[in-house]
């Protein structure tokens, strides 16, 4: 009867006082960039459901328009407001930091896909079906290719509109990528925009099996990168009691004071340290592009439409480095020792493997996928850097690339033959001839790629390799410089093949596309030149934003 009375006061003690769990404190004012397209991009999955068809296009693309430049608005009144200086913190319990890098990256991740969006919404290209314009991506997802079905989606005309909402969520998660400040935001900031990149590398008009092998690759490739940081992930917590990067940072350097009874046995143990690390770092590089992580970058950029490789050869470098250097400045600061050899070969293995492999490619998306590659071995030169001006300088590097590269490809989209886009290299002879204002273009972005003088090319590789030297990474500087000379071949190859070699009677014809995608290009133009020639402003603007909160 004693246990009984005993369980019975118990409830009565319960009852009397409530278990309170606290309310998350969220700061949605910090967090509106990410907040606003995430919501558009719901917004726009509704809009998908109810909307009759013939409407969507237009609202669609509004919407998207809209809440980029909202979201790019909310990023501009966060950094006047101070919080990339002198406000910057940690907000939403300690899950994102709002700080200079953060902020930077968001501005540049939703200019980019602003840019990218004009060209998602091309619809001059491609030659009428059925009366119909269309734009480049299939009719009907879910068709069978070449099956009565898509044959019947592309008489009725119709579109594939859910582009919009799907390029929105995966941009949402770009913006929470660099700022994530436990890994297990991180974590989940990645599968929330690779998810939307898998479906959309699927959807191309033309050569649909060719961008669904792309889809498959991109998708098994990116799950083994995914269980890899999973994995590392655990291995970090089993450290350090902790997954938020602050908690890592203090057990890192101070070793395991206060210990957790429940990971007694593992906490401090530098083995899991540096394993988890590792396999961190693994993850990251795949999403990066660098080498051996790469494999996946050539077939997936040949494959995916042309658009869609343009955005995310753009935007994802600059969510996936931001991470990149959160993660090693802020969480592994005590481990430089250690990571720097690694990264030494890392960096050097990309530089030299995308500049070599790029000469041998036939195919311009593909030349363009191992540039990438070896841009990505530039940039690593200013991550190893370990200084303020490292990070300045990536910052400023992956902002002038990213609008250089969806410029190129953008171009790309312009010429064609009867089976749509050209990107054979061997179609390209002459084409300065025939339409010597896109040759022009082209070449202007081939030779900011190449790093030549008054284009931001140039400006970007100066400034990592000078934080890189500066740093006592000069063998390093060295190596950049000779893949630089090896790349710098390819790209005057084809601009030599565009403009000193005669046209083919039957070569490409240079589409005349709407004024979104000569805007598109227009602004890739405009920022490869005036971060060329008067680059100073954007250097002191990547400067203030390079210190990290801690």
């Amino acid at each position: 009867m004693s246990s009984v009375a005993s369980v019975h006061s118990l409830w009565t003690i319960a009852a009397e006082a409530p278990a309170r769990i606290p309310a998350p404190k969220i700061e949605y004012a910090q967090l509106a960039p990410a907040l606003i397209v995430l919501g558009a991009a719901v917004v726009g999955v509704v809009l998908e459901a109810f909307l009759p068809r013939r409407s969507r296009y237009h609202a669609q693309l509004l919407l998207s328009v809209l809440a980029l430049a909202a979201g790019f608005a909310a990023v501009v009144g966060l950094a006047a407001g101070g919080f990339g200086t002198s406000k910057a913190k940690i907000t939403a319990m300690g899950a994102i930091a709002v700080d200079g890098p953060a902020l930077f990256l968001q501005g540049t991740i939703l200019l980019v896909a602003l840019v990218a969006t004009f060209t998602f919404a091309e619809r001059r290209l491609d030659p009428a079906a059925h009366g119909k314009k269309v734009d480049s991506f299939v009719a009907q997802a879910a068709a069978v290719p070449g099956g009565e079905a898509e044959q019947a989606a592309v008489k009725a005309g119709f579109t594939t509109t859910e582009v919009f909402p799907i390029a929105l969520f995966a941009v949402g998660g770009m913006l929470v990528f660099p700022a994530a400040n436990d890994l297990l935001t991180l974590f989940i900031a990645l599968e929330v925009f690779s998810l939307p990149l898998y479906i959309l590398c699927a959807l191309a008009r033309r050569q649909r099996l060719l961008s669904q092998e792309a889809a498959v690759k991109y998708f098994l490739l990116g799950a083994f990168s995914s269980a890899f940081l999973l994995f590392g992930i655990a291995l970090l917590y089993g450290y350090a009691g902790t997954v938020t990067y602050s908690g890592i940072a203090q057990v890192v350097s101070d070793g395991a004071k206060q210990i957790d009874p429940a990971l007694a046995d593992t906490m401090g143990n530098d083995a899991l340290l540096l394993i988890g690390a590792a396999l961190v770092l693994m993850g990251l590089l795949f999403k990066v592009g660098a080498v051996p992580f790469h494999m996946w970058t050539p077939d997936v950029y040949q494959g995916a439409p042309t658009p869609v490789t343009g955005f995310m050869a753009a935007a994802t470098k600059v969510a996936a480095f931001g991470a990149l250097l959160r993660l090693l400045y802020v969480v592994l600061p005590g481990l430089r020792w250690d990571w720097r050899p690694v990264m030494w070969g890392v960096a050097i293995v990309t530089m030299l493997g995308g500049a070599i492999v790029a000469i041998t490619q036939t195919d311009i998306k593909r030349l363009l996928a191992y540039s990438s590659i070896a841009h990505a071995g530039f940039i690593l030169a200013g991550v190893i850097a370990t200084n303020k001006d490292g990070i300045s300088s990536v910052l400023f590097y992956l902002a002038a690339y990213s609008f250089v590269t969806l410029g190129a490809f953008a171009v790309v989209t312009l010429v064609r033959d009867a089976g749509g886009e050209a990107t054979q290299l061997a179609k390209w002879a002459g084409l300065g001839r025939r339409s010597p204002l896109t040759a022009a273009v082209f070449a202007v972005f081939l030779l900011a790629f190449a790093g030549i003088p008054l284009t931001s090319g140039f400006t970007g590789k100066f400034a990592v390799f000078k934080a890189a030297a500066e740093s006592g990474a000069g063998w390093l500087v060295v190596v950049g410089v000779l893949s630089s000379a090896i790349a710098a071949f390819f790209y005057i190859r084809v601009i030599v093949l565009m403009f000193f070699n005669e046209p083919k009677a039957d070569g490409p014809t240079v589409a005349v596309p709407s004024p979104l995608t000569m805007t598109a290009i227009a602004v890739g133009v405009v920022v490869t030149l005036v971060l060329g020639v008067a680059p100073q402003y954007f250097l002191d603007l990547a400067g203030q934003a390079g210190v990290f909160v801690r």
